[in-house]
């Protein structure tokens, strides 16, 4: 690996263990709640603190490396540290510190059943999501992709009814079915043309060699694209707005951290160091992309528009900014690499800022439907406040960290000179101000329905909403000083 030094390193390990280790705490201790949630906060901390701990060798260009066991020759379970694992790694662990906390508060407020089952869950959710981030190779990554899709249907399906049924069996479907069609296939297809599925020392040059057959490699492209299902394109995006039958913190975990930035993890760390920026390039595979997840862009903000339920409208604002991050990759140049990486962050914490907001409007009024809102920003003012802070992000005004997002893709559209996407992204920009801003006005600018004045309605506990404040306050943080973590973007483009 030029210009690196590879380190091996036991924390990856630590790492990995401490996650699965809580959620069999919890499966085998979770009886008191107390315990089970003592357990769940203990674990997430532990998890923040040793990802937290590789932070000083990534920055100084070491690959952090630890090999677990060989399957066949270039065929490998290894774990691997490097500047675009930091990222994901370091938004899955704290925001599991802070979705824990959030959690106790819904869970209990609601009174939910099968409290120990949903902690053992997300644990395993961020077992998995933390393998990913940290996979040294396609195979290794492919196992805990999987793993999470198995380890969060029962946190889709949690309420045991028939909508829930329907909603985590459209999930499964959808992510098992696209993994096995598209990916496995294009996985071994890859092995036999490489003989290797470990991933590239730099985004340039990828794994293939030179001569291989070009249609081969687009065809390998496309299953790939579509096989990370979880990525949310269109037409494969069906499962995110099915699996919104969850409780919400699971909706938050969903579109937030683990699940959908799994897959577009997946999917950028394939395109930028399976096939590499040269190859894409040469075969003209980035700018198509851009434009074909840029329908998905436009698309899920206009279905947005047309949604009541507020949770509804935030899976779908999530569907078209998940393409924001695919679609800045595939633009193939250095600001719109950077652009679509760093919302990988921008969007994780403002996204899940705007799911606690819903899950907090509900514990506290159960109300889900938008229209049902007027004027109840006067009476839960931090919550909505924050809303309106998180809704400035996902629109990409300045000071939230969306703007840092919007300003290296607009950058990236102008490097690559299509016009195009940049009209997109300004279209893409009114769309979100339309879908965001009438929840704000409705909640602080109109006055409640006639012979409703909100009584006895108040703010949802501060277990509930201190999460929500702290997870608002990074989205404005990030905005304010991105360069903490541009600098692991730019370790990935340098």
């Amino acid at each position: 690996m030029d210009m690196h030094t590879v380190v091996s390193s036991p924390s990856l390990l630590v790492a990995l263990l401490i996650p699965l280790a809580g959620a069999l705490a919890v499966m085998f201790r979770g009886n008191d709640e107390n315990v089970r949630e003592g357990i769940s906060s203990v674990a997430s901390i532990l998890l923040l603190g040793v990802v937290c701990s590789l932070i000083p060798s990534v920055l100084k260009g070491k690959i952090l490396v630890l090999h677990l066991f060989t399957i066949l020759p270039g065929l490998t379970i290894t774990l691997r540290a490097d500047a675009m694992s930091m990222i994901f790694a370091l938004v899955a662990s704290s925001l599991w510190t802070i979705a824990v906390y959030y959690s106790m508060g819904y869970m209990r407020g609601l009174k939910e059943h099968a409290q120990t089952r949903f902690n053992a869950c997300f644990a395993l959710a961020i077992f998995g999501a933390i393998g990913v981030a940290f996979s040294d190779n396609l195979l290794t990554m492919y196992l805990f992709y999987e793993i999470v899709s198995i380890c969060t249907y029962p946190l889709v399906a949690h309420h045991q009814d028939d909508e829930g049924y329907k909603g985590a069996r459209k999930y499964i479907v959808y992510l098992t079915a696209t993994a096995k069609f598209f990916l496995l296939p294009a996985m071994i297809l890859i092995y036999v043309l490489t003989g290797t599925l470990d991933f590239a020392a730099n985004i340039s040059t990828g794994i293939f060699p030179d001569g291989v057959n070009k249609v081969l490699v687009t065809m390998l492209y496309v299953f790939c694209l579509f096989g990370f299902a979880k990525n949310g394109i269109m037409p494969f995006h069906h499962w995110l707005p099915g699996a919104m039958v969850a409780p919400t913190p699971v909706s938050a975990l969903l579109h937030a951290v683990a699940v959908v930035k799994v897959g577009v993890f997946c999917t950028t760390r394939v395109m930028l160091y399976i096939f590499g920026v040269d190859t894409m390039d040469a075969l003209n595979l980035g700018i198509p992309t851009a434009y074909f997840v840029g329908f998905t862009v436009i698309m899920a903000s206009i279905i947005a528009l047309s949604k009541d339920n507020l949770k509804a409208r935030l899976a779908y604002s999530t569907v078209s900014q998940l393409s924001y991050i695919i679609m800045g990759v595939a633009l193939l140049t250095p600001s719109g690499i950077e652009g679509g990486l760093i919302h990988i962050v921008n969007h994780a914490f403002s996204k899940i800022t705007l799911f606690f907001c819903a899950g907090a409007i509900y514990v506290a009024t159960h109300k889900k439907n938008i229209s049902e809102m007027e004027g109840l920003g006067k009476t839960m003012p931090f919550t909505f406040g924050a809303f309106a802070i998180a809704s400035l992000s996902m629109i990409g005004a300045p000071p939230v960290g969306g703007f840092i997002t919007k300003w290296n893709l607009l950058v990236g559209s102008m490097e690559a000179h299509q016009i195009g996407i940049l009209l997109i992204l300004i279209a893409s920009t009114m769309l979100n101000a339309a879908y965001f801003a009438p929840v704000t006005f409705k909640a602080f600018f109109n006055k409640p329905p006639a012979g409703e004045g909100y009584i006895g309605i108040r703010e949802a506990p501060l277990s509930m909403l201190i999460p929500i404040l702290i997870a608002c306050f990074i989205s404005v943080l990030i905005g304010i000083f991105p360069q903490f973590m541009m600098n692991f973007v730019k370790a990935v483009t340098g």
